[in-house]
């Protein structure tokens, strides 16, 4: 289990050998057994015996701001669960099967993307032609990556070549969806020409806070990624993970758009671009969390969608020891 502590003036102490939670006049007392890691917010205390007895059990300990970020951790000076893991992603991450896991999230993105237009399809008939030839256009360049060979390096520019393929298809289509009033020509970063943009740009940055956070609580390095190659402070994994949840924004902005929820007057023009404002931040972001909040099915029961992230990417650090591992036994027979 993950013990979380984020009520303000809680406590966390060792009594024998299990946890002691404080908070208010509630006691709970919890085994060092049955935690897996500790996350404890700002205005928390933490007795030094209940670090001690955290490591010794090899249970992380997670600082994280007022806003739910990780800002630190405690871990024991033992090789533990997380240097095996950023071990096992650094040799992996100039292999061949390092870069197929990174191809897994592209491929998710087209599939995503696939998906989405499709169901839009249904419901937005007078578009129906032109939803069907980018459908068809993004499936295509997804069997270029399924089929895509060469070494490394020729892989990721190549990879780069077909996202930016497809993604010109789909954004030219997705301008079609959109309001008059909200017309954009193409993507485009930071700072945005454009108010969709602006609002795209928000909603990708607050998925990007979710991704490293996820990734940082799985043991992984963010750092480190396998499509996108490591640079001093650049977040290559959050770079190669996100893609697969970008969708997410994108649905939920082109909901807002059909209910006429979003207004010109929400962005704020600069000599930079164009930025979403309070009063829009104060319309998208409840909308985005009852999005991210909202239970789907997964490997058969029901999770919120913004907890997805967090148990896939558990389970890809698992499998990156599993396959270290096994290349490990295989070499050395």
């Amino acid at each position: 289990m993950q013990l979380i502590l984020n009520t303000f003036g809680a406590s966390l102490r060792k009594e024998g050998q299990m946890f002691l939670v404080l908070s208010g006049d509630t006691k709970h007392k919890i085994a060092a057994g049955k935690v897996e890691s500790i996350l404890i917010s700002t205005g928390v205390h933490i007795s030094t015996d209940a670090v001690e007895l955290a490591l010794k059990n090899n249970i992380e300990i997670f600082l994280l701001d007022k806003y739910g970020n990780p800002i630190g951790r405690f871990w024991h000076v033992r090789m533990g669960s997380t240097a095996r893991i950023r071990r096992a992603q650094l040799m992996l991450s100039e292999s061949e099967n390092g870069l197929q896991f990174g191809l897994r999230w592209v491929r998710a993105k087209f599939e995503n993307q696939i998906e989405f237009l499709k169901a839009l399809r249904s419901r937005r008939t007078r578009l129906s032609a032109e939803l069907t030839a980018a459908t068809e256009s993004i499936a295509d360049n997804l069997e270029k990556l399924n089929n895509i060979t060469g070494a490394i390096e020729e892989i990721r520019g190549r990879v780069l070549g077909i996202e930016g393929s497809a993604g010109k298809v789909y954004w030219d289509v997705f301008a079609k969806l959109v309001p008059g009033q909200f017309a954009f020509n193409g993507r485009s970063k930071r700072p945005a020409k454009d108010a969709f943009n602006a609002i795209l740009n928000y909603g990708y940055g607050v998925l990007y806070g979710l991704t490293e956070k996820a990734v940082i609580l799985s043991g992984l390095d963010p750092y480190i990624g396998f499509v996108h190659t490591d640079h001093y402070n650049k977040v290559s994994l959050v770079f190669d993970v996100i893609e697969k949840y970008r969708i997410w924004a994108e649905q939920c902005i082109l909901q807002l758009f059909s209910k006429k929820a979003l207004k010109k007057n929400f962005f704020e023009t600069t000599r930079a671009g164009m930025y979403l404002g309070d009063e829009g931040k104060k319309v998208f972001l409840p909308a985005f969390n009852q999005f991210l909040d909202e239970q789907v099915r997964y490997k058969k029961r029901n999770v919120r969608r913004r907890d997805v992230i967090q148990l896939e990417l558990h389970a890809f650090a698992q499998e990156l020891l599993k396959t270290t591992k096994d290349t490990m036994e295989r070499k050395f027979k």
